[in-house]
């Protein structure tokens, strides 16, 4: 999925803010706990407070990541 969400940043550069947590990382449980990070892949989309507008977890589509971006965007 890592290609495919990377593409997606490029395009929506500047519009919407990407940010990559490390599972494995100890540094991130506090983050991971605060948003319930149960598995590996999970996304999640954050309005500008930082509030879960939308937790998706497993593999996603390119489809669904645009859909979702272009409905929040406007």
């Amino acid at each position: 999925m890592a290609p495919m969400v990377h593409g997606l940043e490029a395009e929506y550069f500047g519009r919407v803010a990407f940010t990559y947590l490390d599972a494995d990382d100890p540094q991130t449980v506090n983050f991971q706990q605060a948003l319930g990070f149960v598995y590996q892949p999970e996304f999640y989309l954050l309005d500008a407070d930082g509030n879960v507008l939308k937790k998706l977890i497993g593999p996603v589509s390119e489809e669904t990541f645009r859909e979702l971006f272009e409905e929040h965007l406007q």
